[in-house]
């Protein structure tokens, strides 16, 4: 069995692999089949990928209750890979009824077919009544306290899609050993949230780095270019490894093969400093050339928040995918996040430019958008971007 290298995580003092087996992706469905429907294949497929995890030193593998098949099919898959230095995660969703919430905890560990979680998350703290809910006396870290003076779970942190603001104040309670956190290249602004919890000495676990990372799994020529001799997935697991406040990435392989640019990474790490910074640069010339320095410096200032925007239209996400487009390509991930908006809940608030100029008037949007220097200016993009992104809406959460 290969070794990765370890970093203490937090004050949950276990030490983790840089690299985590996040277990998204490799389960055959999305919605909670019986176990008479889920296939040979895609149970041989999966027990192929945790093989190749354990044999590379993933010691840390993490799931969750609403993760359609894969509790199921890692409680079978877990026995035949065995592996002395595992430490297994799942995540349950807050509830406001307690019961519900125990008993979702209690399927997990019996599809898991566990007797202990070592790390549990609180799945989902997006809105402030999911603290509310998780932190109140009688709520849902009172089940949890008493299954840890069992023996049955180790830490408790917490995962979440929401505001920053949200998430700090999570952090600053000292209620939670760690978080689980979306942070990468493209997406800085939860770095408050790193700050916070290193306050608190929380352990972090970057999640979904390459998927939300900008869909490095399937780069655009430009995206490629602008990174070589580095892949797009490599010198994002650089930049999120090389933050001191950050533990561990996920890894969210759906076969054997998808480890491999992350183990290199882990071997690149020690000159991580000089090979990010030249691709830093390319990229950031590249946006400028694109867009302006003057639009990138202040292109987010004096915007509303979706709450306060007619229609709930997302700005700030809405014109940070635009960035994304121009500047480096990124199509097939803001089609995805484009088409999300207004579908995803409280994983992915707000709505997308579909109903600008249907049932959102350039003059609606015009009187919310004083404090912005490109007030005239936006309600063009918006309509480049509804006409460039706009699709049949899928509903479902799969892509969060």
């Amino acid at each position: 069995m290969a070794s990765l290298p370890t970093r203490r995580f937090g004050r949950t003092e276990l030490d983790i692999p840089l690299l985590s087996l996040g277990a998204m992706r490799f389960q055959q469905s999305w919605s909670d089949l019986p176990a008479e429907d889920i296939s040979a294949a895609s149970q041989a497929q999966l027990q192929a990928t945790l093989n190749r995890a354990v044999a590379e030193g993933f010691h840390h593998v993490e799931t969750a209750r609403h993760y359609g098949t894969s509790e199921r099919q890692l409680g079978w898959a877990l026995p035949k890979a065995p592996d002395a230095k595992r430490l297994l995660q799942s995540k349950v969703p807050p509830r406001d009824d307690v019961v519900a919430f125990e008993a979702e905890l209690e399927l997990s560990f019996e599809r898991l077919d566990c007797d202990r979680l070592d790390l549990l998350a609180i799945h989902g703290i997006n809105l402030p009544e999911h603290l509310e809910q998780t932190l109140r006396p009688g709520g849902c870290m009172e089940v949890v306290r008493r299954w840890q003076t069992k023996g049955r779970i180790g830490s408790v942190g917490f995962s979440t899609h929401g505001p920053t603001e949200l998430i700090v104040d999570a952090c600053n309670t000292g209620a939670f050993d760690y978080l689980n956190l979306h942070w990468y290249y493209i997406r800085q602004d939860n770095s408050p949230a790193l700050d916070a919890a290193r306050r608190q000495d929380m352990g972090v676990f970057i999640i979904s780095p390459t998927d939300k990372g900008g869909h490095l799994h399937s780069p655009s020529q430009k995206l490629l270019d602008l990174c070589a001799p580095l892949h797009p997935i490599v010198f994002n697991d650089l930049f999120c490894l090389q933050d001191e406040r950050v533990h561990t990435i996920s890894v969210g392989a759906a076969s054997p093969q998808d480890f491999d640019r992350h183990l290199k990474a882990i071997e690149l790490l020690p000159q991580a400093v000089d090979l990010i910074e030249p691709v830093h640069q390319r990229l950031q010339r590249a946006a400028v050339d694109a867009l302006g320095a003057e639009w990138m410096a202040t292109w987010h200032v004096g915007l509303p928040s979706w709450q306060d925007t007619p229609g709930e239209i997302n700005l700030p996400v809405l014109l940070w995918l635009h960035n994304m487009l121009e500047a480096w390509d990124l199509e097939s991930f803001a089609t995805a996040r484009y088409r999300l908006l207004g579908q995803g809940g409280h994983w992915f608030a707000g709505s997308n430019a579909d109903s600008f100029d249907d049932q959102v008037s350039a003059s609606a949007l015009q009187a919310v958008l004083g404090a912005s220097p490109w007030r005239a200016r936006i309600p063009l993009i918006l309509t480049e971007l509804k006409h460039r992104l706009a699709g049949d809406a899928q509903k479902r959460l799969t892509s969060i």
